[in-house]
């Protein structure tokens, strides 16, 4: 188990449910904007708290709301199980917008990245959350249809591989044509990577066949990502 800087918080969804997700800090509180970040669709478990961790070293204020409530595995078939029975429009309208308007009260500044599911979540809650100022999504879309693209007002930042069997090239090219098409200040970058190439634990026997684990590609997107939320969640 790996050593985590942050803690667990409570916080309340917009209907007054109480929700836990893991908090992590940076050194200077005062003055840092803030980054909700969710899962993918193993749980909360130690990768993406290692996400919250590393932009908390960034100078940001990092929230990942547990979606799960408690659970979290390492095994496909569970992960697939809990992410069915995940009710994405609650979880993107309640789950997330609580974490957004918790971080809302530490700062005006907040950001949403999430991956693979998380990934998807992040491009319905952008367009149920107009208190955003920039979102990042890593290689995960929703039917398309589910996105109000109107809606969305903060700039996006996509990550995608070329070669991922879950989302497929041309699904993306259609999210960002209906993206440009309504206007969204948009910027994708596809890489010649699999599912989960940013997911330093999709490597070695245990990962699922069709994920694969590129640093030389996780760091670009990373450093992309941290470029661009500098530019649009610094005042």
């Amino acid at each position: 188990m790996k050593q985590h800087a942050g803690s667990m918080i409570t916080f309340n969804r917009p209907d007054g449910q109480a929700l836990q997700g893991y908090l992590a800090k940076p050194e200077k509180v005062d003055g840092a904007p803030a980054i909700v970040v969710i899962q993918e669709w193993w749980g909360l478990n130690d990768q993406i708290r290692g996400v919250a961790d590393r932009l908390a070293q960034s100078g940001y204020v990092a929230l990942v709301p547990d979606l799960y409530r408690g659970k979290a595995t390492v095994e496909e078939e569970e992960a697939n199980h809990l992410m069915q029975g995940l009710d994405f429009a609650d979880a993107a309208s309640q789950d997330v917008r609580g974490a957004v308007d918790y971080l809302k009260t530490l700062t005006d500044r907040v950001g949403l990245t999430g991956f693979c599911m998380g990934g998807a979540l992040t491009l319905l809650a952008a367009g149920m959350t107009p208190a955003l100022s920039a979102v990042v999504t890593w290689y995960g879309l929703p039917p398309l249809e589910y996105i109000d693209a109107t809606k969305i007002t903060a700039p996006v930042l996509g990550h995608w591989g070329m070669q991922d069997q879950f989302f497929k090239p041309e699904a993306v090219d259609a999210l960002e044509k209906k993206l440009r098409d309504a206007n969204v200040n948009v910027e994708f970058h596809r890489y010649l990577a699999h599912h989960a190439f940013a997911n330093e634990d999709a490597v070695g026997p245990d990962r699922i066949a069709a994920t694969q684990y590129d640093p030389v590609w996780a760091q670009l997107a990373w450093d992309r990502s941290l470029t661009f939320f500098g530019k649009h969640l610094w005042a």
